[in-house]
């Protein structure tokens, strides 16, 4: 499906996850039309956050003043700017050699569950910044941004929007794979041998890295961010009542259409963590190691789903009978967990688990790739929403399209 040719439209995808620590931003050029499209990579360049800067945008996702929420809109937008300069500049273009940019932003808040407001009705909602506006006039070239909104005033989530990237670039007609995307949130993508869009399923599985992330933060009291090569995990010994405990977590029992976030298992969920694991004596390293295997089986659960068929609006379908997954296929940044990367091969076993750089796409790439072909779309005025993945109640085309400003 990839071909080199760098004859195409030139878009800057760029992503920052609920992790929220830095914008990765990849270079590609696309070609095609419609579900045919050739998507060819040609740089990229993650730009870290500053620690203080980090530490702000995950303390306003869950706690924030409006005051702080407009200033940092624009400050992503700087930051989310310079990382598009950065990518291009990697690629040894100038910004006027692209024609346009997408952006995920920087989600701050998202509520999939409906809220009913007086005289509206159920209403949900979700957030995020990097103003691209800031983005356009930065670097004189049209952005696409606010992905999320229009699949939730659809009825949606909102999330996942990558299953249609998952399609376009990892579909095949031999194999059925089940896609794992192990960022902050853990999300899959079922995309069934020689399937169409219409037969894939996805939805968030459950805490990725951000649970982890947050202990290693905790336990080195902010000098790490990270547990590297899942070497702290290693050492530890997983609780079994605490992973059972873990396991019954509402959210992991949840039928799809579902997705989630820091609202759900942010401070408060560590918090609670922190508490039992007190209770039972656990050190850190073992609490480490009984989250990573509860995200990795949380993953596996989603199996059960894929029986199930869930239809546009959430609503009960009969589906395709229950099918078999000949390779699982996993990218984001906790493929550089090992212990977490071992024990999703003990829950998938005899199933092979491969990385997105063994089925040809580069992992860390890939979620900033995905929001370049979303704007490649938009800009064509193609839907790319998955009903059946976010519940929304008919496809929409997707993002806001803020002109550039060539000088």
């Amino acid at each position: 499906m990839k071909k080199q040719n760098h004859s195409g439209v030139k878009v800057v995808g760029l992503m920052s996850g609920t992790s929220g620590d830095g914008v990765d931003a990849a270079l590609v050029s696309i070609s095609g039309t419609g579900l045919n499209l050739t998507v060819t990579p040609l740089a990229f360049c993650p730009t870290a956050y500053p620690a203080s800067l980090r530490r702000r945008v995950l303390a306003v996702s869950t706690g924030g003043t409006v005051a702080e929420v407009c200033h940092l809109n624009a400050v992503l937008g700087e930051w989310f700017a310079k990382a598009a300069l950065r990518v291009i500049a990697r690629a040894g273009l100038r910004p006027s050699d692209v024609q346009l940019i997408g952006s995920h932003g920087q989600t701050i808040h998202h509520l999939p569950r409906p809220i009913r407001e007086p005289g509206l009705g159920l209403i949900r909602s979700t957030l995020q910044i990097a103003e691209p506006s800031v983005i356009a006039e930065r670097t004189g070239i049209t952005t696409v941004a606010d992905f999320r909104p229009r699949d939730v005033a659809a009825g949606g989530e909102g999330a996942p929007l990558t299953p249609y990237v998952h399609y376009l670039l990892l579909r095949d007609r031999q194999r059925s794979r089940l896609i794992v995307n192990l960022g902050g949130i853990s999300n899959v993508t079922y995309v069934p041998a020689g399937g169409s869009l219409h037969d894939i399923r996805a939805f968030d599985t459950g805490p990725g890295n951000m649970v982890l992330d947050a202990l290693v933060a905790r336990m080195t009291k902010g000098r790490q961010s990270m547990d590297r090569d899942g070497r702290m995990a290693a050492r530890g010994t997983v609780d079994t009542t605490l992973l059972q405990r873990l396991l019954a977590h509402p959210f992991l029992r949840q039928r799809p259409p579902k997705s989630t976030g820091r609202e759900e298992f942010g401070e408060t969920f560590l918090a609670r963590l922190l508490v039992i694991g007190r209770r039972r004596k656990l050190t850190s390293e073992d609490l480490l190691a009984t989250c990573s295997l509860m995200t990795a089986i949380a993953v596996g659960m989603a199996r059960r789903w894929l029986k199930g068929e869930v239809g546009v609006g959430g609503a009960r379908r009969a589906g395709p009978p229950p099918t078999l997954i000949d390779e699982v296929v996993v990218g984001g940044g906790g493929i550089r967990n090992r212990t977490l990367m071992q024990n999703l091969a003990s829950v998938f076993d005899p199933i092979p688990v491969r990385t997105f750089d063994e089925a040809g796409w580069e992992s860390k790439a890939f979620e900033a790739v995905a929001f370049a072909v979303l704007a490649y779309q938009t800009i064509r005025g193609e839907c790319t929403n998955v009903p059946a993945a976010t519940g929304a109640s008919h496809p929409v085309v997707l993002g806001k399209i803020v002109p550039g400003s060539r000088r």
